[in-house]
């Protein structure tokens, strides 16, 4: 089969569309037909060589995928060949065919586009995981997302705004500002306002214990002091990524004084059976929000597989509303 392989690791060119073995379904697998294939930016990384796979999973990239189901392990209850699905995997998911761990499925609504579907597992699990399992987040809070428009961002916007959250979104533009205000949220320009005084002002500032509940940062750096000035007293701040490849500083007393958490997690390299209870909890608080139109998929631009390069690039380039796909 066909699959976008990574020879040397460097810029986007070093992918390589070449032909692999078929994988081997095991008892608790399915083997999915791939439509589509979402790109993320640890994908970059594991190009250039920074973020390697974990152990067992295929050398080829792709950390989410959407396809119909062609075979089912021996062990395997509740799946069927045939059946639509969207998937979270550690790897291989740009490729023809990929071997998914039951464990690791989500079934796709029937007004929901298979290929647009492949958007949908990373970045629902990394923002239920991190937002609302770890952190807490409930009705009637706030939630400040850096990163708006991003694949990751325009999620959590939705999904939180479905659960009835008030939603501030930074984001590097104009036009990246309204596209999440169309999605729900309160849009900061980045490049022309400071988050945390926009924050202050619309909260209410420290002095009255305003600020937000939960914070999801992909940025790190020296976002770390604004975000907990722009924090509310007992609130949390979940780091997913540290895109500005800084060092972060910030002063003790001040987290102390709003009685808050500072808490950083990756998905990819959890253990099977944590991702698999992710996946469980996403199926059932998630997915229907999507098959009743609360939620809608936001894809920004389609690849054909054999321009994987391409799609790297415009992942790198930051211009992106939503999120990126690789289509078999």
């Amino acid at each position: 089969m066909r699959a976008i392989t990574i020879p040397t690791f460097g810029g986007p060119d070093s992918l390589v569309v070449s032909d692999i073995p078929e994988p081997v379904v095991g008892p608790n697998d399915v083997l999915v037909e791939v439509a589509a294939a979402g790109v993320n930016r640890a994908d970059l990384a594991q190009r250039e060589g920074h973020y390697p796979p974990p152990a067992g999973a295929p050398d080829w990239p792709g950390m989410e995928l959407s396809g119909k189901i062609l075979a089912i392990g021996d062990e395997v209850e509740g799946w069927h060949a045939g059946d639509r699905v969207c998937a979270l995997v550690p790897g291989g998911g740009y490729a023809e065919r990929a071997v998914v761990d039951a464990g690791l499925l989500l079934p796709v609504p029937s007004d929901i586009d298979l290929v647009d579907a492949a958007g949908i597992p990373e970045a629902a699990c990394t923002v239920w995981a991190n937002v609302f399992m770890a952190a807490g987040l409930r009705e009637g809070q706030s939630l400040l997302v850096h990163g708006g428009s991003s694949g990751i961002g325009s999620l959590a916007i939705q999904l939180a705004a479905a659960f009835g959250v008030t939603v501030f979104a930074t984001a590097g533009s104009a036009k990246k500002v309204e596209f999440c205000e169309e999605l729900g949220a309160t849009g900061i320009d980045y490049r022309e306002e400071d988050f945390a005084e926009v924050i202050a002002e619309k909260t209410g500032g420290e002095k009255t214990g305003g600020g937000v509940d939960v914070i999801l940062d992909i940025v790190g750096g020296d976002y770390l002091a604004k975000n907990i000035s722009s924090l509310a007293v007992g609130g949390t701040i979940m780091i997913i990524a540290n895109q500005s490849n800084k060092p972060g500083s910030f002063d003790i007393g001040a987290l102390m004084r709003k009685r808050g958490r500072i808490w950083a997690t990756t998905l990819r390299a959890r253990p099977l059976a944590e991702r698999a209870a992710i996946i469980a909890e996403v199926s059932e608080k998630v997915m229907p929000l999507f098959a009743d139109g609360r939620m809608r998929t936001v894809t920004d631009t389609v690849f054909p597989l054999e321009k994987a390069a391409d799609a790297h690039r415009r992942m790198a380039s930051s211009v992106h509303l939503g999120k990126i796909l690789l289509s078999l």
